[in-house]
């Protein structure tokens, strides 16, 4: 967990704010359904991935490139409309903070320009709706994140665990904190 990282709250909570996409009606946010080999996108879940239960949430999910400026803009406009112009400035905006922050979380921008060179993000905005019977479905199953490193704003609800010494841990949500996680992509070029 990371505290005093110095991302101004305001931005953070105008991007909780737009996550009202995930409260529209399905016909207007599948406008964005994610095509098959594609990263970007609207998705009701990851069915293929989990084979005793089924995934219970939504993501959406776009690129970030510093070196595209307005990517983010262009594609919710280009997706959604021009109604959504303002969702994609503000996701940029937080695309660009997080990657700073991601940057100064391990041994600073130098020594990560050419792992990352080249390569973009993907913010995946993740919605759990209420479930009317969760012991069926889990908001996501056990997993590894394949990529390099995960920065994750937890909201209040709580629910999600990590694994480490063998057993699972509740992490208990606490305001203002991000949860980073360092991922096989990252852990994997860094070992070898």
């Amino acid at each position: 967990m990371v505290l005093n990282h110095g991302v101004d709250p305001g931005l953070v909570d105008r991007a909780h704010r737009c996550m009202d996409f995930f409260r529209m009606q399905l016909c207007e946010k599948q406008k964005a359904q994610r095509k098959i080999g594609e990263n970007s996108g609207y998705s009701s879940g990851f069915v293929g991935r989990f084979s005793s239960k089924l995934p219970w949430k939504e993501t959406l999910s776009f690129r970030y490139c510093p070196d595209s400026p307005n990517i983010v803009e262009q594609y919710f406009v280009s997706v959604m409309g021009q109604d959504f112009r303002h969702f994609g400035k503000v996701y940029q905006e937080y695309m660009e903070v997080m990657e700073l922050l991601g940057l100064s979380l391990v041994h600073g921008r130098a020594y990560l320009r050419d792992f990352f060179q080249g390569n973009d993000s993907i913010l995946r905005l993740n919605h759990y709706p209420p479930c009317p019977k969760p012991d069926l479905a889990p908001g996501t199953g056990p997993h590894a994140d394949p990529t390099a490193l995960t920065i994750l704003d937890q909201d209040q609800v709580g629910g999600l665990q990590v694994f480490a010494d063998h057993q699972w841990h509740s992490l208990t949500p606490i305001p203002g904190a991000f949860i980073v996680n360092i991922g096989d992509t990252f852990i994997f070029n860094i070992i070898s």
